[in-house]
């Protein structure tokens, strides 16, 4: 599924939409209602149907909650959406409340009338999720309760069927161990915790487990399902049967046993009849398997999902499946910038043009599954707005003297990618090459970082920031974030954040993207995603050190450079990559995109 542009979202539809919404809660009895923007499975990313947060609002963003009273309501996003709720969401209906800052629990306990029901669909939020507001509805002197059936389905009248796409198996040389291997591997691990199962509710870890892809959701290849696996090695599958053709089920009739999605109640009751314990994450899992569980007579043991570290831990042919995808969409990267310096002078690019162009040029190459996710395509003030996503309604040509900022990624069958460019349009201003430098030092402070083993994301950020800091500057947003394997642009559990407490370990694959965003004016973000590797000794040194392979290949913008600012060795950084940018890129390109290359990438 591709990028589109178009904004089918209406401000104006959610007051209409907020009084149908009462009048079914009034009709139940029922005093509020919680939408997350959230699937059963908790995802950044959620199928058509699931989109109930939309639906009802108009905000489009990929992180969000309403809460709706009978005579207020609000809407809670975090700092990447605060200009595009105002853009987006009839905000006299739904009041913005900042998710951190702001976040739902506290404006229950200030809001939530005594005596309420609140209400909630507990396939909707996770088991930490529902302990905070139920704590939050009885301080106010109300109660949270569980729907069966979700409200909002029965006034939206149009809701799209649940998603049935194919699932296909992942090939070996791209997955690096047979599915069985890893089956057997976490369940010895689970057998050490004293646990008899565990339920594995995201899609991305049964598809790294199982070697299967899905094309549920937009934009990340998950098979919508949920999992079992027990410690004596055998794994259940939960699956729409009309997702498997008669490949998939050869491949995963090998491993585990296929049965239908509406099993699963069935499957979890059996776990309580025979008093077992099974492992669940809080963090992710479902109230509502929790609820079933607990109702059957299992006991619940909180922890973490078992497939979450070795699947960010990439194997040596995910590594290398990492790097050639890099290497192709490098060549993409590169004709794409070849094009945009000879066209946006003459004026005639704009936001969606370039992504459509981008897009365009990793097509061209044959091995294109889908993007990563929806292209950022900003020009001038819009790079200022960090999540941006470019519609119809707010394309903007891309103008001399402004910066152009483009993050965009990949999927294929070897590798995610995640990259973003920040261009200048004609002339760069004094202010725009100062915070771009800063930015490009903190960019190269991750780049070279060295540590020792246990180090984590939050140790490292302030390596980011320091630049920024120095001049009173900084960025409302993390340093990097994890990046599957063919699989989801954002994976956890590893980042680099003053929130990023996981150790990093080698072949972890983390974004590397610090940024400065003058609201009004422009945004900057330089972002490479690297992979970590092993501990090696430093000549001199006495302990061994991990540190950063840059998979990314792209030129940065030497415009943007302010060469004085640097130091001589973060100019032997960018001298070096540039070096092997364009070593990795030159050959079978064009004469143009040649040309531009051994300027784009020359020594400064």
């Amino acid at each position: 599924m591709f990028q589109t542009f178009d904004d089918t979202a209406n401000p104006a539809l959610g007051i209409d939409r907020a009084a149908k919404l009462r009048a079914e809660l009034k009709r139940r009895g029922l005093d509020g209602f919680l939408i997350p923007r959230a699937d059963e499975h908790q995802g950044e990313y959620v199928p058509p149907h699931a989109e109930r947060l939309r639906w009802l609002t108009g905000f489009n963003g990929s992180a969000g909650l309403a809460i709706v009273l009978m005579d207020k309501a609000a809407i809670f996003i975090d700092g990447r959406y605060t200009l595009q709720v105002r853009a987006q969401v009839d905000i006299d209906t739904f009041v913005p409340q900042h998710l951190i800052e702001e976040p739902p629990s506290r404006w229950i306990e200030e809001n939530l009338p005594k005596g309420a029901r609140l209400a909630y669909d507990p396939w909707l939020h996770t088991i930490d999720a529902v302990a905070r507001l139920r704590k939050a509805a009885e301080k106010a002197g109300g109660q949270l309760v569980p729907v069966d059936a979700n409200p909002l389905d029965t006034i939206w009248l149009d809701q799209p069927d649940p998603p049935t796409a194919k699932v296909v198996p992942h090939p070996l040389a791209h997955a690096g161990e047979p599915a069985a291997d890893k089956i057997k591997r976490l369940a010895s691990e689970l057998m050490s915790t004293d646990a008899d199962a565990a339920m594995l509710t995201m899609p991305d870890s049964i598809a790294w487990l199982f070697n299967i892809r899905g094309a549920d959701v937009p934009h990340t290849p998950l098979p919508l399902s949920f999992a079992l696996l027990h410690e004596d090695g055998h794994a259940e599958l939960f699956i729409d049967d009309r997702k498997l053709d008669d490949a998939a089920r050869a491949h995963l009739g090998n491993v585990v046993s296929i049965r239908p999605r509406d099993d699963l109640g069935k499957a979890l009751d059996e776990l309580g009849k025979q008093k077992k314990t099974v492992l669940v994450d809080p963090a992710t899992c479902a109230a509502w398997i929790d609820d079933r569980l607990k109702s059957a007579g299992a006991e619940v043991k909180r922890g973490s999902d078992p497939c979450e570290l070795p699947k960010a831990c990439k194997n040596a042919a995910e590594v290398a499946g990492a790097r050639a995808a890099h290497l192709r969409d490098g060549m993409a990267l590169a004709k794409f910038l070849a094009w945009l310096a000879r066209e946006a002078p003459k004026g005639n690019v704009d936001e969606i043009t370039a992504a459509r162009h981008l897009e365009g040029f990793r097509s061209a190459g044959g091995e294109l599954k889908d993007l990563s996710f929806d292209t950022i395509s900003g020009a001038g003030a819009n790079g200022a707005i960090v999540h941006y996503r470019v519609t119809e309604g707010t394309n903007m040509p891309l103008k001399p003297g402004e910066l152009f900022l483009v993050d965009s990624g990949a999927q294929y069958i070897d590798g995610t990618t995640d990259v973003t460019r920040t261009v200048a349009i004609g002339a760069a201003s004094a202010e725009q090459r100062d915070r771009f430098t800063r930015v490009l030092k903190g960019h190269i402070g991750i780049a070279t970082a060295r540590f020792p083993e246990g180090t984590s994301g939050a140790q490292l950020d302030a390596f980011a920031r320091m630049a920024l800091w120095k001049s009173g500057l900084d960025y409302d947003h993390g340093t990097g974030h994890g990046v599957g394997s063919y699989l989801s642009v954002h994976e956890g559990p590893q980042r680099i954040s003053k929130m990023g407490h996981q150790a990093l370990k080698p072949g972890m694959i983390v974004s590397n993207e610090p940024g400065y965003y003058k609201p009004g004016g422009f945004g900057i973000r330089i972002e490479n995603l690297c992979v970590v590797t092993p501990p090696q000794p430093i000549e001199g040194g006495e302990r061994m050190m991990m540190g950063f392979e840059t998979l990314t290949l792209a030129p940065i913008d030497l415009a943007l450079v302010e060469k004085k600012l640097l130091t001589a060795e973060e100019v032997e950084w960018l001298n070096a990559y540039h070096a092997r940018v364009r070593a990795a890129l030159t050959p079978g390109m064009d004469a143009d995109t040649k040309a531009w290359l051994e300027e784009a990438t020359r020594a400064i």
